[in-house]
């Protein structure tokens, strides 16, 4: 037998080195092995559930490639006779318990399952189908959730959980009857999530997938009395070109424009126009809060995620979001206000069409704040595969398009709108504006490199007119959740946060291809962006000349900026009303209580309150007349503790106040059944 050298594993008769790989698996793909795997992402913790990373370790037998740490003399085989037949029974038995709709399922070309079906050499299951259908989840604007394609990986429960700290979903029962489902067995859009769809870019089946809505924009692009106008984020001209095979990182502007022509929008926009109109916007206001240290840190609002996150678990922070729309909602509503009357159109009959990298994009367009006579502001949300779909479905072939240009006004921007497609991009993009108005004189460079990365919390303090500006990026709602924890309790003293949903920005959203490397491809999308930057003659926001000339004709009249450009945020409920019995009365007409548990009421002592009411009452004999009952939110969040006693709401309430409550409530109770009694007799 051979010696194995030092500090080596022999893999297939190879000798490769150990170089920090914290299991098998990372080093045999090191040497070009590609296992296969259904449960393993190298950003989530080692799950081990699929096995079909199985490798035959010499004196150990068959180990999990993903949870078996390498060891210097190790002597690994990665295909036996033995483990492709393990292989083969693992993908079959899978496939005996999912929906073989593969030709109409959405990841059809990249689904793992059928890859690796392929990849196996499997041409028939020998297994009987154990399948029980169970009903489509669509209850969400964003994601579909399909039981049928689970295959029980659990990516998406620990995305979920441990990348964005929510747990909408977890798994449920046990044996045959295993399922994911998001908690207490509600619907996806019924519980805490926020739409960001990670969960879907780590689906490897398609159980979980970005909401369609091509039909939808499709039958508006067919309707004659429809004017379509289409906006296009700047993270979705670095992503596009991946669906037709092109290179990752190819800027794809022109030929996406001349697709979308192509397929019957009458014009295309640039959101980028929006996000430099967002960095005036969010600059000012930051410059403001700064002046009159008020609100500070100030949360950046682009990522509805986010917002939604922060409105879900952080309601007494709301003040220190930014007021500003999104830019996808800022074009929408400029569009909405502007066009109509200069085509001669009725609002209803001008069509907005985003195209996002994003699925929470979806949500945001339909909150009712953001729109007018309800109607929205932007009509229907395409991701970048869903546009990428509807190009395949037409037949153009897409490399040979002929580039156009974005129509203009709003298809003119700076690289600042540019960068809001990466992480730390809206941070730089208002230091570039920011900076320049305290230096009182134009910027000679531009580029913050500080604040460029691919950390999940970057900081960074920048020196502007001779003051300090501490700022901070954060990518990923766990990050999120640290840094909103730290705000809280007054342990950190940022001016800026930067917060971004999606791991890497925009560039990693869930509505981009889905590639097998997804943190490589993030970067190159990233540094694709910041070529675009480059490659332009302007690189701040206040330098687009169409930005001042729509605030000089539109905006700068009667309030107009605010009110288009502006909105507003609540406390939000993490599921719907529900209401969970403490304490049941069993006598007469009881006295109704309920007691908010939701997370701001929780933290203002809500249970103590409850505690207390459950305690008293039981002291006082009086718990037969009183209905006791916790519940989620009454969203009121930065008026809690909120309870509510025979309908009377009580906001701020404290102990005593629901005991005086309380009691008054039963007082009238009797007084009402005397009454009663008085008359009968």
């Amino acid at each position: 037998m051979t010696q194995i050298a030092a500090g080596f594993v022999n893999i297939d008769g190879r000798d490769i080195p150990i170089e920090g790989e914290p299991n098998l698996l990372d080093l045999i793909r090191k040497a070009g092995v590609d296992l296969p795997t259904f449960c393993y992402h190298s950003e989530l913790s080692v799950y081990g559930a699929c096995r079909l990373c199985l490798v035959d370790v010499e004196g150990c037998g068959i180990q999990g490639a993903c949870s078996t740490p390498p060891e210097a003399g190790m002597r690994i085989r990665t295909m036996t006779e033995e483990i492709r037949e393990i292989r083969k029974i693992t993908v079959e038995l899978l496939l005996a318990n999912h929906d073989q709709s593969c030709p109409t399922c959405v990841r059809s070309s990249t689904c793992q399952l059928q890859n690796l079906a392929r990849r196996l050499g499997i041409q028939r299951v020998r297994f009987g189908s154990v399948l029980r259908h169970a009903p489509v989840d669509e209850s969400s604007p964003s994601l579909t959730r399909d039981p049928n394609k689970c295959v029980l990986c659990g990516d998406c429960v620990r995305m979920c959980s441990e990348i964005q700290s929510i747990g909408a979903i977890d798994f449920a029962f046990r044996g045959h009857d295993a399922a994911v489902l998001p908690s207490f067995g509600k619907g996806l859009g019924e519980v805490e999530c926020v739409n960001c769809g990670q969960c879907a870019s780590v689906c490897p089946t398609g159980a979980l997938a970005p909401r369609s809505e091509t039909e939808d924009v499709w039958k508006a692009l067919h309707d004659p009395d429809k004017h379509v106008v289409a906006q296009v984020a700047p993270a979705v001209r670095v992503a596009l070109g991946e669906c037709f095979g092109m290179e990752t990182g190819a800027v794809t502007s022109g030929q996406m424009v001349a697709a979308l022509k192509h397929l019957g929008f009458d014009e295309v926009y640039d959101t980028s126009f929006a996000a430099d109109l967002t960095v005036i916007e969010e600059g000012k206001e930051f410059l403001e809060r700064k002046r009159q240290r008020e609100h500070l840190p100030q949360f950046t609002s682009c990522c509805p995620a986010w917002v939604k996150f922060a409105e879900q678990y952080y309601p007494d922070l709301l003040d220190n979001l930014s007021t500003c729309r999104s830019p996808q909602q800022m074009l929408g509503s400029l569009l909405k206000e502007i066009l109509p009357e200069r085509l001669g159109l009725n609002r209803r009959n001008l069509v907005v069409v985003s195209i996002m990298p994003c699925t929470a994009k979806k949500y945001e367009a339909r909150r009712p704040e953001l729109s007018k006579d309800g109607a929205p502001d932007v009509d229907h949300v395409l991701t970048t595969v869903e546009l990428a779909r509807m190009i395949l479905s037409t037949g153009l072939r897409f490399h040979d398009l002929e580039p156009e240009s974005f129509d203009m006004p709003f298809g003119f921007t700076t690289g600042a709108g540019v960068l809001f497609g990466s992480s730390g991009g809206v941070t730089e993009a208002v230091l570039r504006f920011a900076a320049e108005k305290l230096e009182g004189k134009p910027l000679v460079k531009v580029d913050f490199e500080q604040v460029r990365g691919e950390g999940g919390l970057r900081e960074a303090v920048v020196n502007a007119g001779g003051q300090e500006l501490r700022l901070a990026v954060v990518h990923g709602l766990r990050n999120a959740r640290a840094v909103a924890e730290l705000v809280r309790s007054g342990e950190c003293h940022y001016d800026l946060i930067e917060v971004m949903a999606c791991p890497g920005g925009c560039v990693g959203g869930a509505g981009q291809p889905i590639s097998t490397h997804n943190g490589a491809s993030r970067g190159i999308r990233a540094k694709a962006l910041y070529h675009i930057d480059k490659d332009l003659q302007l690189h701040k926001s206040q330098e687009n000349i169409f930005i001042s000339d729509c605030y000089d004709k539109i905006l700068g009249e009667n309030g107009k900026a605010h009110k288009l450009l502006h909105t507003t945020y609540q406390g939000r409920r993490r599921t719907p009303d529900e209401t969970f019995p403490i304490l049941s009365g069993s006598e007469g007409r009881k006295v109704e209580v309920s007691v908010c548990l939701g997370t701001s009421c929780f933290l203002r002592g809500s249970d103590q309150i409850l505690r207390g009411l459950v305690r008293e009452t039981e002291e006082h004999g009086i718990e037969r007349n009183v209905d006791i009952r916790a519940s989620f939110c009454f969203e009121q969040c930065d008026r809690g503790p909120t309870v509510v006693i025979d309908g009377e709401r009580i906001e701020r309430c404290t102990l005593e106040m629901a005991r005086d409550a309380l009691g008054s409530a039963l007082d009238r109770v009797r007084e009402s059944e005397t009454a009663a009694m008085a008359r009968r007799d």
